[in-house]
């Protein structure tokens, strides 16, 4: 692809910081301007030489190629209705965020004339860690990035879009939003949410250090992800709360067989799950292991 000229991340964590890495490692962008809510954190991303300046305010995307929104979902509205007015005629919008009907709806509500050259996007990639610090320039190698491109959407804006992250090694497909909503619900937000739960169960026990200190890998690899961060998965959990809901539903139904099973001491019926689901696990690690040796992964 042809460097960008210009890159502006607003949100320069994880995912932010490292679409910026991957970009300056492929050498696909020649500046990185930085926009957040805390001057430490944007500071410790030019440190950390993710970012080569920072921004006080959104007046920066007026000279920007591409705009990057990688902060919590519940922001987009806000974000968007703020830098709108400052786009140049060329500038391409594109996000990062977990849900899409929602960022979606923000963007046919603010963006106007510039919603031709607004790209949803969401890396599905990621790590329990947060901020500056947790980016590398590695996070999208091999991984699936989902665009969900609007009517609107105009071929250069897509392409772009497109070529920016293949450029970080992703495998990009594209999805309706709300079918990009329903299929992350489940795979996704739901884990978390359970993830979340379980250990808030754990903290809020009488004898939750004597439990904690009996916690080995069972415990530690379940909850992995309650590690990520609150405000952001918050952010997820509400505004893709109907799909997440419906999950969740279909969840409890599954436990109250479950429990059912143990009522009646049913070890045929816990033993047959366990079987479907570890049979299921494995060949799905086995297609993901195949699929990242094809890619070239590490």
């Amino acid at each position: 692809m042809k460097p960008l000229g210009r890159l502006v991340i607003v949100g320069v964590g994880l995912i932010g910081g490292s679409f910026g890495l991957a970009l300056r490692q492929a050498g696909a962008v020649e500046r990185i301007v930085g926009v957040g809510r805390r001057k430490e954190t944007l500071e410790r991303a030019r440190r950390l030489a993710i970012i080569d300046e920072a921004a006080p305010t959104l007046e920066c995307v007026r000279e920007a190629d591409m705009v990057m929104l990688a902060m919590p979902v519940g922001q987009t509205r806000e974000v968007l209705a703020q830098l709108a007015p400052h786009l140049g005629p060329a500038t391409v919008v594109t996000d990062a965020g977990s849900t899409k009907h929602d960022v979606v709806a923000a963007a046919r509500e603010v963006l106007g004339s510039a919603l031709e050259r607004f790209v949803p996007g969401h890396p599905v990639a990621g790590t329990e860690h947060s901020g500056p610090d947790a980016a590398f320039a590695g996070l999208f190698r091999g991984r699936k990035v989902i665009i969900t491109p609007l009517a609107e959407t105009s071929p250069q804006a897509l392409s772009k879009v497109r070529a920016a992250w293949e450029a970080c090694g992703a495998q990009v497909q594209e999805l309706p939003p709300d079918m990009h909503d329903q299929v992350l619900a489940l795979v996704s937000h739901l884990p978390h949410l359970l993830a979340f739960a379980l250990v808030d169960q754990v903290a809020r026990h009488e004898q939750r250090e004597r439990l904690f200190s009996y916690a080995a890998g069972g415990f530690r690899d379940f909850t992995r992800i309650a590690s990520s961060h609150p405000e952001m998965w918050r952010d997820i959990c509400l505004a893709n709360r109907a799909a997440v809901l419906a999950e969740l539903s279909r969840y409890q139904g599954h436990l109250t067989e479950l429990r059912r099973a143990l009522e009646a001491a049913d070890g045929a019926s816990l033993e047959a799950v366990f079987s479907r689901a570890r049979e299921a696990r494995n060949r799905w690690l086995e297609e993901r292991d195949k699929a990242d040796g094809d890619n070239g992964s590490e």
